[in-house]
């Protein structure tokens, strides 16, 4: 049986990517988080807590939110959450 994919699917990525010398490179999903976590841990060292921040989406639910706003105070250590969840 074929399996029909959209356009969007076949350009997806299928590995992380990191930067090195302005250039993108694959990288193994533990290389690419270690480096996530090394750089959040650096804004945080030099700005505080609240140089960091999370944005929610509206169309989330409210457990997805919920859990949103638990990451940005436990791990970041910061109030700063915010959506586009205007009405």
């Amino acid at each position: 049986m074929a399996v029909a994919y959209s356009k969007t699917a076949r350009t997806r990525l299928g590995t992380p990517l990191v930067r090195e010398k302005g250039q993108l490179r694959p990288a193994t999903w533990e290389e690419a988080l270690a480096r996530a976590a090394d750089l959040f841990g650096a804004v945080k060292s030099q700005y505080g807590s609240n140089g960091l921040g999370v944005f929610s989406c509206s169309k989330s639910t409210n457990e997805l939110n919920y859990l949103a706003s638990k990451f940005s105070r436990v791990v970041f250590g910061t109030h700063n959450i915010d959506s586009c969840n205007r009405t």
